[in-house]
């Protein structure tokens, strides 16, 4: 068998070739998800991805008798790194052929460059934040991801733990089967917990009516997530990239504000009809009909999906969660939703989890954060 070789990605032909890898290794796969390759090569350049502010970063393509078989990205998030006091490096976008030569390679080059860079262990896969890729995943492979989330082949663990790579931590994924009627006790519980703390819940009926709302989301997101895993904080300019990237595909129904009796935003609730089959359909690509496929999913959905749902720390544990669910649950039964898919969250994360098991649900999906130090 032909020797692997190690590419760097230092022009566009190279990230092209790292965005493209993907979708000839998951050809014909029925669950995987391709995202928009111009938003993948946007993540990968420093000129249009303002998260290399506080991260060095570098990418890799694996040939073998000239074709590529695998990439892998290495960054050093600087700012993550200050607030654990642990200089790790993370493995990002890993995709790879099951050829364990070619897997050891691609890792071996991250490993070798982050000790280059004087780091002490390396762990992943991880993005430049925790609204980029992250997580292999392990369980659920025939469950269609949402497109917030991972699809990877079974092979991926084993090559990983042949590398000497071990658990660092797990999100867990729920499909909740949603109730034709919201009932009664949740409906008088809502209004409760809004007449008592004087509560206010925002709707929006437009996309500029939400952007409004866009910069005091990710304030709260900030704050919200402040002491979780993997978590970074993002300054305006890095906020700005992804309000840019995804609130122009949000259905602003499926966005719900609540402000307490100063406006101040203390939660938020962002979910978005399921656009897993439009982009299968879209291909990567917004044009020429990528748009429509996106358009048309957006309309008439049987399935949604919990994008993302941020509580003020002071207001956490006091109904905040569960009223944001209700009101949203309102628009998804006026849609006709059937199921509601979450997305990755911390295995740690016990108060969601309980949450969501009060439903008619299935724990259907894992992903792994490894991690492995040098010394």
């Amino acid at each position: 068998m032909a020797s692997v070789i190690i590419k760097p990605c230092v022009d566009l032909k190279d990230f092209k070739a790292f965005v493209q890898l993907p979708y000839d290794l998951y050809k014909g796969n029925a669950y995987w998800v391709p995202p928009m390759k111009q938003d993948e090569l946007n993540s990968l350049q420093a000129p249009t991805n303002p998260a290399f502010k506080n991260c060095d970063a570098q990418f890799w393509i694996a040939l073998q008798n000239g074709k590529v078989v695998g990439r892998v990205g290495a960054i050093i998030n600087k700012q993550y790194n200050q607030k654990t006091g642990e200089q790790l490096c993370r493995v990002s976008r890993i995709e790879f052929i099951d050829n364990k030569e070619v897997s050891k390679a691609l890792l071996d080059t991250a490993e070798t460059w982050a000790k280059e860079k004087g780091m002490i262990g390396i762990h992943g896969p991880l993005g430049f934040t925790n609204l980029d890729h992250q997580a292999i995943l392990i369980e659920g492979f025939d469950h269609l991801p949402s497109i917030a989330s991972e699809y990877h082949l079974p092979y991926y663990k084993a090559h990983f733990e042949a590398c000497g790579y071990e658990k660092e931590m797990d999100w867990v994924e729920f499909r909740l089967k949603l109730e034709k009627e919201i009932p009664e006790k949740a409906l008088k519980l809502n209004d409760m917990i809004q007449r008592r703390y004087n509560l206010k819940v925002i709707h929006f009926s437009n996309r500029n009516e939400m952007k409004q709302y866009a910069h005091k989301i990710f304030d709260l997101l900030n704050s919200a997530f402040s002491d979780l895993f993997s978590f970074v904080q993002m300054d305006e300019e890095l906020s700005n990239f992804y309000i840019n990237k995804y609130f122009n595909i949000l259905n602003p129904e499926f966005v719900k504000i609540v402000e307490d009796k100063d406006a101040n935003v203390i939660g938020f609730i962002i979910s978005l009809p399921s656009l897993s089959e439009a982009m299968q359909k879209a291909k990567g690509k917004l044009l020429p009909f990528g748009w429509y496929y996106l358009m048309q999913a957006l309309k008439k959905p049987k399935v949604v999906d919990l994008l993302l749902t941020g509580i003020h720390p002071d207001w956490q544990a006091q109904g905040v969660s569960a009223l944001l669910i209700t009101e949203l649950q309102k628009v998804m039964q006026r849609y006709g939703v059937a199921y509601v898919e979450t997305t990755g969250m911390l295995e740690t994360n016990e108060k969601a989890i309980n949450h969501w098991k009060n439903y008619d649900h299935i724990q259907h999906k894992r992903k792994r954060c490894f991690k492995k130090m040098f010394a």
